[in-house]
């Protein structure tokens, strides 16, 4: 996964502290990354109706 650098207030960081905690997570960059994989998966779920897992799609090859 590639990564992105993020400028976070004191504030933010006091939030991802305490999702670390709670989720018993070992960094607040391991919390930052749960809150956007929940996040997508909400949306997902909500965009679907239905709890489904994003995979990526590869199209098939046609031989002619």
């Amino acid at each position: 996964m590639s990564e992105i650098e993020l400028c976070i207030t004191e504030e933010e960081l006091q939030v991802l502290e305490q999702v670390r905690q709670q989720q018993g997570l070992a960094s607040t960059q391991q919390a930052a990354e749960w809150l956007v994989k929940t996040s997508l998966r909400n949306t997902a779920e909500r965009m679907t109706g239905k709890r489904r897992s994003l995979r990526l799609v590869v199209p098939l090859e046609i031989k002619q």
